[in-house]
């Protein structure tokens, strides 16, 4: 008997294993009376496939049955309710559940979770009369997933209090909570913790743990804690490798990149975008080009979030043609994928294209979110089109019922500096719900500085610097307003102030890619072996360029030094050095090229620039530019016609 029953239950499960549930059912139908658990495995399968009307049958003999009360078997058909998102059908069958456990609760409030209602996660959970380990974790995760960091850390506060003992997951969700907080104190207690019970080398645990001190800012002890573990898998190369893209070592993320690779791992998804997304910030198109390639073979090239990874680098090494590309055959595109074209579209200077294709999203039915309104403000801003800037804000805010994020306000504030309406950019900055922080307030000065308005840029850095006196960005900024303005009194007292408070300004440094080689260049670096030849080609360059008119603007140069040294200085920026390099090295167009470089350098900020095999140049700004445009042969056109 002992072994037919066993047959029986092998049988029903290779049925149910091949997804054949209506023969399985068909089957074992006489036999489901006789043995509830017959409805666990049948109401399992239906999990994958959605079965909603053979659950429904299954859901109606288990009641005809009297098998209702059998709590594994109830157990499961909530599961499978909640499984499929049917949270109203699972609600109901809890209520009248005779005979409710723990599990019940558990599996419940994973499915809510599962929705994001997490108002229905905690009613659950407030009313159970006995939690477990998994009760609490659910909870805990629940919270921290949806980024209530400070909700999950305190129901972890009192679970601890109550004296369950954590394990990986709860510790998981902890630290990235901690993670998401950045409070790097709290993450440092709950390592203490995980190494008094032996999980700090658990892969779930010491990624987390290098996922904390990263997003705190703690590169070092985040690598440290990647590099102590005996085993790592992929999700542990992920963490070390996005850990160095947010802050900032992009080179360094290429490198951990190629390691991975070396050491066997397969990248995924999300290794791809992290790396792609370092690409854009270098602005090196061979490599994400490369890298593109290697996402195709893994077959993640598909996938939303690295499309919009490919996407922004096209677009940012000047590529727009290959970014549009990559997103009209893109099958199923959502609003992520317009809002980053959108985006690109900004960053070129096309604001007329980004209201289009905005419009034309809007027709095709889908919603826009905060980031395509960011995208559209940045085009606006960028493009002068300071009226339909503004009533994109107010549709965001009217029609779409979105809540302005500090980004939103800081792209309005470029839009009215940059036409000119400064009171009425600060008016906004004092009004807005969101507290300032030093880059709106930068973007003002900038404003200021283009208006040359000496007298609000005094006022408002004065009140900035109290605020942030640590800001190397401001002092360097009001110097040069004030040096614009010939107020060298003033230039003196905020160059004394940034030399008492030991205020540093980190040196602008510009990167160049040719063949797939990169070369950096700092402010009259001469340690470059090809030095003395970019000197000599920086002045022919200079000299040609005023046979045509060109005119060097020394006036937020230092007022100390002579005319002859002023145009020294700035001939010798870092990113002159890098297009001279650039140009030596690239023989064709040298004549257009020559046209372009002025409006570059005289004009914009810091340039990332890349000159391909074939001699064209691309070029990103690390600084706010008045006008974002790709350095490409039909741009060279326009300014050497003087558009």
């Amino acid at each position: 008997m002992g072994k037919s029953c066993t047959s029986s239950i092998e049988q029903l499960t290779t049925l149910c294993s091949k997804g054949l549930i209506k023969q399985a059912f068909d089957t074992f139908k006489s036999e489901l009376l006789s043995d509830p658990s017959i409805f666990s495995h049948l109401l399992k399968a239906c999990i994958p496939t959605k079965s909603l009307s053979l659950s429904k049958q299954l859901h109606s003999l288990l009641i005809t049955s009297g098998c209702s009360s059998d709590k594994f078997a109830s157990n499961h058909l909530l599961n499978f309710y909640s499984k499929i998102g049917d949270l109203q059908s699972a609600s109901a069958l809890f209520r009248h559940l005779p005979r409710r456990n723990i599990m019940s609760g558990n599996i419940l409030i994973n499915g809510f979770v599962q929705i994001g209602d997490l108002e229905s996660a905690q009613k659950v959970f407030d009313e159970m009369p006995e939690r477990n380990m998994a009760t609490w974790n659910a909870m805990v995760t629940g919270l921290v997933q949806f980024e209530f960091n400070e909700e999950g850390l305190e129901l972890f506060k009192g679970m601890h209090e109550l004296g369950f003992s954590m394990d990986v997951f709860t510790l998981g969700s902890v630290l990235r909570g901690c993670a998401g907080l950045r409070v790097v104190n709290a993450g440092c207690q709950v390592h203490g913790y995980a190494v008094k019970c032996g999980l700090e080398f658990n892969l779930v645990v010491g990624s987390s743990l290098a996922h904390m001190y990263m997003r705190s800012g703690r590169l070092v002890e985040g690598e440290k804690v990647i590099k102590s573990m005996p085993i790592r898998n992929v999700v542990s190369w992920n963490t070390l490798i996005a850990g160095k893209a947010q802050n900032g070592q992009s080179e360094g993320v290429l490198d951990q990149y190629n390691m991975m690779k070396i050491a066997g791992f397969r990248p995924d998804k999300i290794t791809f975008v992290s790396v792609l997304s370092s690409c854009s910030e270098l602005a090196t198109l061979g490599q994400g080009q490369q890298i593109h390639a290697e996402a195709i073979k893994a077959g993640v090239s598909s996938v939303v979030a690295v499309i919009s990874t490919l996407i922004t680098m096209y677009s940012r090494c000047g590529c727009l043609e290959d970014a549009l590309k990559a997103f009209w055959e893109c099958e199923g595109a959502d609003v992520v994928l317009w809002s980053s074209v959108i985006s690109a579209y900004g960053f070129h200077g096309r604001g007329e294209e980004a209201i289009k294709l905005f419009e034309q999203m809007e027709q095709e039915g889908f919603e826009a979110n905060d980031v395509t309104f960011l995208s559209l403000l940045y085009a606006c801003s960028h493009c002068g089109m300071k009226e339909k800037g503004l009533e994109l804000f107010d549709l965001m805010v009217q029609k779409y019922g979105l809540i302005p994020k500090l980004e939103h306000y800081t792209c309005v504030v470029d839009l009215l500096g940059r036409s000119g309406c400064l009171e009425e950019a600060e008016a906004m900055i004092r009004s807005m719900p969101v507290k300032a922080d030093a880059i709106i307030w930068i973007t003002l000065l900038s404003a200021c500085k283009i208006h040359k308005n000496a007298d609000m840029a005094r006022r408002i850095g004065q009140d900035v610097l109290r605020q942030n006196p640590e800001d190397s960005a401001l002092y360097v900024l009001l110097s040069n307003i004030h040096a614009s303005a010939k107020r060298w009194e003033a230039v003196s007292e905020v160059r004394t102030a940034m030399r008492d408070r030991k205020v540093k300004k980190e040196p602008g440094i510009s990167w160049l890619e040719i063949k797939n080689k990169v070369y950096q260049f700092r402010m009259g670096d001469n340690s470059h072996p090809q030095y003395m030849a970019i000197d000599l080609y920086l002045k022919e360059l200079r000299s040609e360029m005023k046979l045509h008119g060109y005119v060097p603007d020394t006036g937020s140069v230092l007022h100390d030094m002579d005319n002859e040294e002023k145009e020294y200085d700035l001939a010798h920026h870092s990113e002159k050095l890098a297009i001279a390099f650039g140009l030596m090295n690239t023989p064709e167009e040298k004549s257009s090229f020559a046209t372009l470089v002025d409006f570059i350098t005289s004009r914009m900020g810091s340039v990332l620039v890349e000159i391909t095999g074939k001699g064209r140049l691309y070029c990103t700004t690390t600084t706010e530019p008045k006008k974002n445009l790709p350095c490409t042969n039909e741009t060279i056109g326009l300014f050497a016609r003087g558009d």
